[in-house]
């Protein structure tokens, strides 16, 4: 899985994406030949609540020239150097007046800073601040931005769909509007598209699984547009998928509600098989979770991270690059969400058939014929599910109040619904 991760990270790494425009459309295909993608094109000026699709941006070339006719900064070289949605421009300027247009980061002189502006028309570029600090302040500079901001253009954005036996959803969000990012940005649809792929050979799901590629904020605005009201009343579970490529430890932030199915799903998978990671509070800013869990919708969602936006330096520069992501982690990340799905999808209430005294397994196979202590795990693990299961605990319920880990418990449950001694709630 990872050498195929990395493979389709090279292809595209040098696409320049952002919330519209054809770099997107050329990521969606890329896409597409690892999971069944749905393209709609949403026009520009499509009210969807207080917020409207922006006009398409689009860029060719854009540069800087000292007055040797030098290039000094180069979108050719990295789709960074470019302020996000700037307008297009031709002129030349002193220093003092292209300053005003440049972007640096002070404090790590180094690395080029990722910026944008797309909802208030400007242009500029983003440079390291070593190379702003040689620019002679005596010359004069050729700016060049070829550009294009189209107001009948569109939005693109991605759905696949898993029809499972319940029209209940689970839902993986994640975004497509940052150029050159590796963990913040490609990490979170190439882990979506490896979910898609693995879910997709299983059979019998209960859930329908539904997967959104789409623009930051207001591409997960207009799905809610289009599906908050059914999700209100379907949504079982959901996760927005970011900066899940990097190698450091798990991180959770929980959903707005706190105690929801995703929530406690992924905080039982981390606390079983992660010795380290880190839970964090829902807060309601970040990524696209606090659109999906803004109080009219007050959705399911989560978050399952490796390090968190915003904590990491590398964050929205230049250094977060194939150097600072490790495809083993993302191929992790990938198992770590399956592992968790498959807890939502085992998660039931189970009903003991024979809940009048203790039914006697020894007849079924299921207990020692001889035995002098009767504490064996196996045999203990067994008694806490069939005295549980009473309707009142779901399998987590029965796994944080017995100490047996889900693996454990699985199986159990397995052999007694096969003898007849459990049941699903709703069977």
């Amino acid at each position: 899985m990872k050498d195929t991760m990395e493979a389709y990270f090279d292809r595209l790494w040098p696409i320049s994406r952002s919330l519209t425009g054809n770099g997107n459309r050329e990521t969606i295909e890329i896409l597409k030949e690892l999971i069944d993608l749905k393209v709609t094109e949403v026009p520009s000026g499509t009210k969807c609540f207080d917020w409207k699709v922006p006009p398409e941006w689009n860029i060719k070339e854009a540069w800087i020239k000292n007055s040797k006719g030098e290039k000094i900064v180069d979108f050719a070289v990295t789709n960074l150097h470019i302020l996000g949605y700037s307008v297009p421009f031709q002129g030349t300027l002193t220093y003092t007046e292209l300053k005003e247009h440049l972007y640096t980061l002070p404090d790590q002189p180094e690395l080029i800073p990722y910026l944008c502006s797309y909802y208030k028309e400007r242009w500029g570029f983003c440079l390291s601040h070593n190379q702003f600090l040689e620019l002679d302040q005596d010359d004069t500079y050729e700016v060049f931005i070829d550009s294009s901001l189209d107001s009948g253009g569109s939005m693109t954005i991605a759905e696949a769909v898993i029809k499972g036996t319940s029209e209940k959803e689970i839902l993986i969000s994640t975004y497509i509007c940052h150029p050159s990012m590796a963990n913040n940005e490609l990490s979170g649809p190439l882990v979506s598209a490896f979910i898609y792929k693995k879910l997709k050979e299983q059979k019998d799901l209960k859930y329908t699984y539904r997967f959104v590629f789409v623009p930051e904020t207001i591409g997960a605005i207009y799905i809610l547009s289009k599906y908050g009201d059914y999700w209100k009343k379907n949504l079982h579970a959901g996760f927005i998928l970011t900066c899940v490529g990097d190698p450091g430890n798990f991180t959770y932030k929980k959903s707005r509600r706190g105690d929801s199915i995703s929530d406690r799903a992924a905080l039982t998978i981390l606390n079983q098989s992660e010795g380290d990671f880190n839970l964090v509070e829902f807060f309601p800013n970040g990524s696209d979770e606090r659109q999906y869990c803004s109080p009219g919708f007050n959705l399911p969602m989560g978050s399952l991270m490796r390090t968190m936006y915003a904590v990491y330096p590398e964050y929205h520069t230049s250094a977060d690059n194939k150097d600072f992501i490790s495809f083993e982690a993302m191929e992790g990340t990938v198992n770590k969400y399956l592992e968790i799905i498959e807890l939502i999808e085992r998660n039931e209430n189970y009903i003991n058939t024979m809940p009048y005294g203790e039914p006697q397994l020894g007849k079924r196979g299921l207990y020692p014929t001889f035995t002098q202590t009767g504490n064996d795990d196996h045999i203990r693990a067994m008694m806490w599910i069939l005295n549980l299961a009473d309707g009142a605990h779901d399998l987590i319920a029965m796994s944080e109040r017995s100490k047996y880990p889900i693996k454990k418990l699985l199986p159990i449950i397995d052999k007694l619904i096969e003898n007849g001694i459990l049941k699903n709630e709703a069977s």
